[in-house]
């Protein structure tokens, strides 16, 4: 059901049910704390009419007063009141008086009316307890029946009879103010869940008004698509920090869409120069077969190869981006892999890409923790950037030892200018332009070296060319 109400009618409703619990709770605690103080008092006013009880091992209190008029009822004992007699009954803070035999008779006392017998009564009257205090029917000297508070005390006739004597006063002194008591609680409790359902509503409103404020803001985000909205953060309580958070959360958005379109502009520059010397040669090819006029052997044959190698530049221009485009792990992977064999197997493939080059392998065992292809990806990416910028019968020397790999090549070098640049997306010196490639290779070297806690970083050689060190933690033997 709270399900379906708004937040604000929710915390509206939860405050008002809070205060109506705490108001009846309170209520209630009042109404059973004056009941008590009103029969403690009504208790108070029996007891002193029958004067103190005696101590223990004495005999029963005399009420000298009234022992020979108590004596004389007890002696002619009516069951029944009368107001028949020629003396009145003894005066007192009571309304009604009777006497109790010892064997459960009751005895009335004129103009003073009649009580129900009990078994605490006669249990007095027998000298089995001094006292008893409890509630009761009674009927009053003008024969209307009334509920009563009764206090019994032991009695000694001047002859020596035992016997009980019942004072009582009516309970309508407790009831009727209990129940306007009870009546008046209901009213102010009632008076006060409104009023507190009133005032849970103006918190409740003025409570969340930052949320309002935040809700449009993130509605104005959501309906233009704006990641450049900042939502107002002020204070330390929790809307501040949500705040904040959704604005880390659409700086993440925004600089991510960013990069994606980036991404995309730069794919579709490097894409386009492929693409066009596709579409150039195989409308030649085409038009030569259209018009009747076949090309020279020799042209046929060098523009075969040039498609060749633009379809090449195409599929490793997919492949990187396909890895670019690859979400970036959380974790790094926990896979064990030699990076010695890792190496080995990338200068076998970069031996067959450059074979007028000298590459030169020293690898000592190194055991890490990644991924074995992504790995063999990013040596591959290094060693094919080597291959590239090295001269014709040039060198290339490899070398793993201590958990640092080095990639050293003699071509012309990086301008120290450019380094800042070298492992950004679609970066290419202007030296590099000419070359095949896409500039993504050394990007992809970088995210997967990172991904693997290692890092990665370019280098001016002495003596000329590029230095590439690459290092990753690891151990010499295998852990397993």
């Amino acid at each position: 059901m709270t399900k379906r109400l708004t937040l604000r009618a929710r915390l509206a409703l939860l405050t008002a049910t809070a205060v109506a619990l705490a108001v009846a709770a309170c209520a209630i605690t009042s109404w059973f704390l004056v009941r008590g103080q009103l029969y403690a008092e009504l208790d108070r006013r029996l007891k002193s009419a029958a004067g103190p009880p005696s101590p223990p091992g004495e005999a029963p209190p005399r009420f000298w007063r009234f022992t020979q008029q108590l004596t004389s009822d007890l002696q002619n004992c009516q069951p029944t009141a009368t107001n028949q007699g020629s003396k009145p009954p003894p005066p007192g803070p009571y309304q009604i008086l009777q006497l109790v035999t010892a064997d459960g008779r009751p005895c009335a006392v004129p103009y003073a009316g009649s009580l129900a017998v009990t078994d605490a009564d006669v249990e007095v009257a027998k000298g089995q307890r001094r006292d008893s205090l409890h509630d009761c029917t009674g009927i009053d000297k003008y024969g209307e029946q009334v509920s009563v508070r009764v206090y019994t005390v032991q009695f000694e006739a001047d002859d020596g009879t035992r016997a009980a004597v019942s004072y009582a006063l009516p309970l309508d002194e407790v009831e009727g103010p209990l129940s306007t008591l009870a009546w008046l609680l209901i009213a102010v409790s009632a008076l006060g869940v409104l009023v507190s359902a009133a005032a849970g509503l103006v918190i409740a409103r003025a409570s969340l008004r930052p949320v309002d404020e935040l809700t449009d803001v993130v509605e104005h985000i959501a309906r233009t698509e704006d990641l450049d909205t900042t939502i107002p953060a002020e204070g330390v309580d929790e809307i501040a920090r949500l705040s904040r958070s959704f604005n880390t959360m659409t700086a993440a958005l925004a600089a991510s869409r960013e990069r994606q379109q980036q991404l995309i502009a730069d794919a579709g520059h490097e894409l386009r120069t492929p693409l066009t010397s596709l579409r150039t040669n195989i409308d030649l090819l085409m038009r030569s077969e259209d018009t009747g006029r076949p090309l020279p052997p020799e042209t046929r044959h060098r523009m075969l190869v040039s498609v060749k190698a633009q379809m090449q530049e195409l599929s490793s221009l997919v492949g990187d981006l396909l890895e670019l485009a690859r979400p970036e792990q959380e974790e790094p992977v926990q896979e064990e892999v030699g990076l010695h064999e890792v190496v080995e197997r990338a200068v076998e493939r970069a031996r067959l890409r450059g074979p007028g080059l000298h590459i030169q392998a020293e690898t000592k065992p190194w055991y890490v923790h990644g991924d074995s292809g992504s790995l063999e990806r990013a040596v591959v990416n290094l060693l094919d950037n080597a291959v590239k910028f090295s001269p014709p019968d040039g060198t290339v020397e490899v070398r793993l030892a201590d958990g640092e790999l080095t990639v050293r090549d003699h071509g012309p070098g990086i301008d120290p200018e450019d380094l800042p640049h070298v492992f950004e997306r679609f970066w290419r010196s202007t030296s590099a332009r000419s070359l095949p490639g896409s500039g993504l290779g050394l990007s992809i070297v970088s995210r997967i070296v990172h991904e693997s806690g290692g890092e990665v970083r370019l280098d001016p050689a002495d003596g000329g060319g590029t230095l590439a060190r690459v290092r990753l933690p690891g151990a010499v033997a295998p852990t397993a």
